[in-house]
């Protein structure tokens, strides 16, 4: 009796001891795993930071108000109002002349040189297509703010400082003090910044903006979702509903599908380089071509999503379809493709936002090119938003530091908008069976 119940205690203990080691483990695995979660949201929020610290400046500009003389001898000495006389009349000469009478004590060359370099070379452009749209304006004189340096923006915002010594610096003394006494007037402000998201690149940094390359995405996505939601949905239908089970053919493409998905994105690139280029002579940095080329991406992430979504259709809805008399296509089109289409539009709206942040496969169709005109459709040479970023990463000036790191928050904003909508869909629409 002793030797049994002295046997029970030992067999407890060893019990409670294993399991007081197992729960020590899952503590263990918890504490790691919500380390690893907390470090993840760390690193997550650094980036964010760092990104909206360096972006944010980037929707304001530096503007210099000046006192402009459309003086008619200047512009139109014949008094024709001729659009390719006015077109090619020296309006930086008017923005020239203008900062002289605003500072007439300089008055030798080399400081008229610096005096001038306060403005953008974009003033010049601002009045030209002023005067084309109203010729009305020769012969009057009016204020205007016109956009300021981007040397000068990046003082005003406190990227280059003042106190370091003037060999450390872009801008001279004599600058910083002509800048400190247009602001003193208020002839010196920030302001917003309409140009980022009207304009297309620049060399200069405060004109260069997003607007080309937003429109150059816009018309690749409309490429690639015309062609990828039909092909995709209708691929995935085949497979899941008509094609022969325990086929070998069917299974290789299944294979296939399914290990394109893991592909790099540089393959498609390469694929689209070699086929729709070099083979097909399509145009080079085409939005139709980077539509194409996004489309063989995207399609196998389609195709698994719209599989998974028909998957999740009761049986039940079939076989009830089949009972009433309905053939198996009717079957298809009118019960359970309805049923899974939203399961559907989500895994679309996922591979287009994958899509959307995608650079490499278009960098090999030539959309790296400097492209400065907005694309009107799908054959003009454009870029998209995120080789807009690689490039601007890529240039010397301080400027586009900011204008980079704003152009990634665009981007960030449509694919966080993007995924919503494909959260909001699979919720609303998404049916528990």
């Amino acid at each position: 009796m002793n030797k049994s119940v002295s046997q029970s205690t030992k067999t407890t203990d060893v019990v409670n001891a294993g399991l007081a080691k197992r729960r020590a483990s899952e503590r263990l695995f918890h504490y790691l795993s919500l380390t690893c979660l907390l470090m993840a949201l760390t690193f997550l929020s650094l980036l964010f930071f760092n990104i909206i610290s360096n972006g944010y400046t980037a929707f304001q500009q530096a503007f210099i108000k000046l006192e402009i003389t459309f003086d008619e001898q200047s512009l139109d000495p014949e008094g024709t109002r001729d659009p390719e006389t006015l077109s090619f009349a020296d309006y930086g000469g008017l923005v020239k002349k203008s900062m002289r009478a605003m500072f007439p004590d300089v008055d030798n060359r080399q400081e008229k040189r610096l005096l001038y370099e306060l403005v953008s070379s974009g003033a010049a452009f601002q009045l030209r297509n002023m005067v084309m749209d109203d010729p009305s304006l020769i012969g009057r004189t009016i204020q205007l703010w016109v956009p300021a340096d981007d040397d000068v923006d990046m003082l005003i915002k406190g990227h280059m400082k003042r106190e370091v010594a003037e060999s450390k610096r872009r801008l001279r003394d004599v600058q910083v003090s002509w800048l400190d006494r247009l602001e003193a007037e208020k002839k010196l402000a920030l302001k917003f910044n309409k140009t980022f998201f009207t304009s297309g690149d620049s060399r200069e940094p405060e004109l260069a903006g997003i607007w080309g390359a937003l429109m150059g995405s816009f018309f690749t996505l409309m490429v690639t979702l015309t062609l990828s939601f039909p092909m995709g949905v209708a691929t995935a239908v085949y497979l899941e509903e008509f094609a022969p089970k325990k086929n070998k053919w069917v299974d290789l493409i299944e294979v296939n599908i399914n290990n394109l998905a893991a592909v790099p994105s540089i393959v498609f690139g390469l694929l689209g380089l070699a086929v729709f280029i070099n083979f097909l002579s399509f145009p080079r940095s085409a939005p139709l071509v980077g539509g194409l080329v996004l489309t063989l991406m995207t399609l196998p992430t389609i195709i698994i999503a719209s599989r998974a979504a028909l998957k999740s259709v009761p049986p039940s809805i079939r076989e009830a379809a089949l009972g009433v008399g309905a053939s198996k296509m009717q079957m298809v089109f009118y019960h359970v493709l309805p049923l899974a289409l939203p399961g559907m539009l989500t895994g679309t709206i996922i591979g287009m936002a994958q899509a959307l942040g995608e650079t490499a496969p278009l960098l090999m169709i030539g959309m790296v090119a400097f492209i400065v005109d907005i694309p009107s459709n799908v054959f003009d040479p454009s870029t998209v938003l995120p080789v807009q970023i690689f490039l601007w990463a890529d240039s010397p000036e301080r400027a586009f530091v900011e204008r980079t790191a704003a152009a990634i928050m665009v981007l960030l904003g449509f694919l966080i908008i993007m995924n919503a909508l494909a959260v909001i869909l699979r919720r609303k629409f998404e049916r528990r069976w």
